[in-house]
């Protein structure tokens, strides 16, 4: 098999690259790991930046938004019993979209089999043969499909296949530096059928933790409590849960909390994590390859939009005008947005939980942090700013 641009990675990421390389007409094959019904059952969250929203229009694919999304102007932020709210239309004008990245990974998939492009399901054992990826000739990935043994050649490799995936592993682990902060807590979650406590999202800062009242339609609820890593969802009764929400958000959303039995429940770890560079030759990675961020500020799938953007763009003027620069500079372009988003991420964080053996005084800079937010115009403009997203 030949193609132009190998994607390894049926995520949103990768197809939507794909996409887009496609509506310019260069070929891509995606090669993903598991089946596309397995794709399609990872649940994730679904706040969207503009910039992400653009691109799918970009690449020409349908989407339900208009009809299953929720648009955002704003977010809600409390501290012990005071709330306030960040008006993202009144400091940006722009808001946010509310649509699940389940959903999106769906349209994008139809959008590929409608155009007929080469996806090729539960790939194993891909390995890059050319391991310099610096050299004139094409690049080549073996790997097993269906228990045969398949050969793909072709111009460039996009490596976006996540954290555990072959492409960061391909390059040599001396050109590569990686930045990693774990967190003491993760999230403890829940999905029930009941009507959103709000119509936008509640971040909340109590003596008791961090909570989040998020949602995935007009039916359908997502809640969060910071609980220990290494706590067992398990021992969690949903009475149990629906108690302590209660406890860490305000008492007017306490009081309207609608509960029910919970459809999934789990407890997903936190941590920030940078690969740099972001390429090796002909090799470029995307989104959960490159960088992880923790949930707070809902910038996952959104800075690996992000670099979807730069690597198409350079592709784009790579096949289209002959100009290889902007592929050169990928990695620095990329970087440059990534750790704002983790800056953004690792703020959110900080500021909204609670850390083991905090003293008084981290408890007071804290409030005073929240305070300032609360009181401070400008405070709230960059707030927004970086929650709907900052430029490409």
């Amino acid at each position: 098999m030949k193609t132009q641009v190998a994607i390894i990675g049926g995520g949103p990421s990768g197809l939507l690259l794909g996409q887009l390389l496609h509506v310019q007409g260069i070929d891509a094959v995606v090669l993903e790991r598991r089946t596309k019904a397995h794709v399609l059952k990872r649940i994730r969250a679904g706040v969207l930046e503009r910039g992400l929203i653009d691109l799918l229009a970009q690449a020409q694919v349908p989407t339900r938004m208009e009809t299953d999304g929720y648009a955002h102007d704003g977010t809600v932020i409390s501290y012990d019993a005071e709330s306030f709210r960040i008006d993202f239309a009144e400091h940006t004008g722009t808001p946010v979209m509310v649509y699940g990245q389940t959903e999106v990974t769906r349209d994008l998939y139809a959008a590929r089999d409608a155009a007929g492009a080469r996806t090729l399901f539960e790939v194993e054992d891909i390995e890059i043969e050319n391991a310099a990826l610096d050299g004139d000739g094409p690049v080549t990935l073996h790997f097993s499909e269906g228990g045969n043994r398949q050969r793909l050649t072709c111009d460039y490799v996009a490596g976006c296949d996540g954290y555990h995936g072959v492409s960061r592993q391909s390059i040599p682990a001396d050109k590569r530096h990686e930045f990693e902060k774990v967190y003491p807590f993760g999230w403890l979650g829940i999905l029930s059928e009941t009507p959103p406590v709000h119509h936008e999202l509640i971040y909340a800062n109590s003596e008791r933790g961090f909570a989040l009242c998020s949602m995935r339609n007009d039916r359908l609820s997502r809640y969060y409590v910071q609980a220990p890593v290494d706590d067992d969802s398990a021992r969690w009764s949903d009475d149990a849960f629906w108690d302590e929400l209660r406890r860490r958000i305000p008492p007017e959303y306490a009081e309207a909390l609608v509960t029910g039995p919970s459809i999934e429940k789990g407890i997903a770890p936190l941590r920030s994590f940078v690969c740099e560079p972001m390429q090796y030759g002909r090799l470029f990675l995307c989104g959960d390859a490159a960088h992880i961020v923790p949930p707070t500020g809902a910038k996952g799938l959104n800075t690996a939009a992000s670099d979807v953007h730069y690597l198409f763009e350079a592709l784009k003027a790579r096949y289209l005008d002959g100009d290889s620069a902007a592929l050169a500079d990928y990695s620095a372009r990329a970087l440059a947005r990534v750790w704002k988003a983790e800056r953004f991420s690792w703020w959110m964080t900080s500021t909204l939980h609670r850390f083991p053996e905090m003293s008084t005084f981290d408890l007071r800079m804290q409030r005073a942090e929240l305070e300032f937010l609360r009181t401070t115009p400008s405070a709230q403009a960059s707030l927004a700013q970086n929650y709907v997203g900052l430029p490409y």
